[in-house]
């Protein structure tokens, strides 16, 4: 199937939330129920809700929320929930991290409270907060598969349109280099952006069943022919320049690899639909000038897996401390069935750029300057196949760095593929 869109129009962005330190251990500091939140993306949409809750909130349920940047937030928030500090409503990526915290009874078993709320979610969505049946986590904001933008006058100049398939991949990169243009922009600096790369590789050539087993633990199961087949070609990408001669210095934490495609040095990026926002907000005259398209991952021929499988993250996902005292929990309760998800959030993550995961909101949606991505969005995950939790927020926490550290020596050919596989097989 083939998609292809342009952005024609765009919508002023929320500004983005400043970077606040942690000020004391366990959270804002203040008395009352805690929330930490992200900085950039979409995040401010979900900061200015806590402000409208606050604001007709009872003494003692009124949230002191925090914002960090992505990588502070994880080296942060497994401390501070490990030593009963967490904050009251804990955000993850579901996965490996949610696991742990369940297991460990960190969290608070929300089956029975949160029914009003499930009957308004995707199916699809709510059950990436379950574990064995019982649900300890709730969406919170946008669905979020990883897409591929690109930078139509690039693709102009080099005689050719958006790849479809992995062999038109190929004859982009070889066009787009002899008229001396980037062909993808990738953040090799932060290093996870990467991993889409490696996901969808691996899927298209080997199907869901393959990561399905590196999650189960299975002896052995990062040495399968699909793993190997993603780590060669993205390392291959790299020594051919596919991502350019500096890929190593671009960080996504400072929307460098975003800037590259909207100052028109890369043709594409493979980045998540998280950053949609960040186009209007951050380079506006690129985003209204027609220039800015985005499509699905390409199609492997010789592969076996589904074409229509997404990576990415379903959403991010609010759990309720079980060290929060009971006033705390019922505040983040009340918060859960009472305001997530109300009029007025919904309204404004669809007018930045982001698809909530609420049933029945395809007449909002097309009423919105962003309606083309939106829609876009709504039908790739609509028609998913399967939809894979984004590696490092997959695995077990404890596996999360050593993940990381394999694919930023992959990526700086440190290593090769057969060494990241017997590093992480090791684990």
């Amino acid at each position: 199937m083939k998609r292809h869109h342009s952005l024609t129009t765009g919508t002023a962005g929320v500004s983005a939330a400043a970077l606040l330190m942690l000020t004391a251990c366990g959270g804002a500091g203040g008395d009352g129920p805690e929330a930490w939140v992200l900085s950039g993306d979409g995040w401010p949409a979900v900061e200015e809700d806590f402000d409208r809750w606050n604001e007709q909130a009872e003494e003692g349920q009124q949230f002191n929320v925090e914002s960090f940047e992505n990588d502070a937030y994880k080296q942060q928030i497994r401390t501070v929930v490990g030593s009963g500090d967490a904050p009251t409503l804990i955000m993850s990526w579901t996965g490996g991290a949610l696991l742990e915290y369940v297991e460990n009874d960190l969290v608070l078993d929300l089956t029975d409270e949160v029914s009003g709320l499930e009957d308004r979610i995707h199916d699809s969505v709510w059950e990436a907060g379950a574990v064995e049946g019982s649900v300890y986590a709730v969406p919170l904001n946008e669905l979020k598969p990883a897409v591929i933008y690109y930078n139509q006058s690039l693709l102009d100049e080099a005689g050719i349109e958006a790849p479809t398939t992995w062999a038109e991949v190929e004859e982009a990169v070889q066009a787009l280099q002899e008229q001396d243009i980037m062909p993808f922009a990738l953040a090799g600096s932060s290093v996870w952006p990467a991993l889409m790369w490696l996901q969808y590789l691996t899927d298209r050539h080997g199907g869901e069943e393959v990561f399905q087993r590196v999650m189960a633990v299975e002896e052995g199961a990062w040495d399968q022919e699909s793993i190997r087949f993603a780590l060669e070609t993205l390392q291959q990408m790299v020594a051919e320049g596919a991502f350019g001669e500096n890929v190593n210095a671009v960080d996504a934490g400072q929307n460098e690899d975003i800037q590259l495609l909207a100052d028109g040095q890369a043709a594409m990026l493979l980045q998540g639909s998280w950053v949609y926002p960040n186009f209007a907000r951050d380079f506006p005259e690129f985003a209204e000038s027609g220039d800015l398209g985005f499509t699905e991952f390409p199609v492997l021929e010789e592969g076996s897996g589904d074409p229509s499988n997404i990576v990415g993250n379903p959403a991010n996902f609010w759990s309720v401390s079980a060290d929060a005292s009971e006033e705390e929990q019922q505040a983040a309760l009340d918060y859960i069935n009472n305001h997530l998800y109300n009029d007025e959030y919904i309204d404004s993550l669809l007018e930045q750029g982001s698809l909530p995961p609420v049933e029945g909101i395809e007449d909002r949606i097309a009423e919105t300057d962003n309606a083309d991505f939106l829609e876009f969005k709504n039908s790739l995950v609509a028609e998913a196949n399967h939809f894979q939790l984004s590696w490092d927020q997959a695995v077990s926490p404890d596996h999360e760095q050593a993940l990381i550290d394999n694919l930023a020596a992959l990526l700086q050919e440190q290593i090769t593929a057969d060494e990241f596989i017997e590093a992480m097989n090791a684990l």
